[in-house]
């Protein structure tokens, strides 16, 4: 699937919001980003949850397509997949697109309202007749 596709749509794109929606999760995300591929015993040090915990939430992260594991010895070793995150960044944009288009066509509105100098009564009025 093309990222551009995910990005236009919003069944393709929750998953991956689900997934960064926990704070846990997200937290998880920026340490790999930061810190690069690291095991589960590495990223279970810094957290006050058990390692079980944080081997959940990297397998939500897996599935979401946000991280990828690979075996080394006995390791697990997670690193981030950032090609997804620019499948959200591109949605976010899309949207901020939309809003952006929408608050512009409400100003011109209101703008040619004040062109016009109409009040509400007045236009109220002018429906009667």
């Amino acid at each position: 699937m093309s990222p551009f596709v995910a990005a236009r749509s919003p069944g393709r794109a929750a998953p991956l919001f689900a997934a960064l929606g926990d704070a846990t999760r997200l937290e998880l995300v920026a340490r790999l980003s930061r810190e690069g591929p690291q095991s589960i015993s590495a990223l279970a040090d810094d957290v006050t949850i058990s390692r079980q915990a944080v081997t959940k939430h990297l397998e939500v992260l897996e599935e979401a397509g946000l991280a990828a594991s690979r075996r080394e010895g006995r390791e697990r070793i997670f690193e981030l997949r950032p090609r997804r995150l620019a499948v959200a960044h591109r949605y976010l944009d899309q949207i901020s697109r939309q809003w952006d288009a929408a608050l512009g066509r409400l100003q011109a509105h209101l703008e040619d309202g004040k062109k016009v100098g109409t009040t509400r009564e007045q236009r109220a009025e002018s429906r009667k007749q």
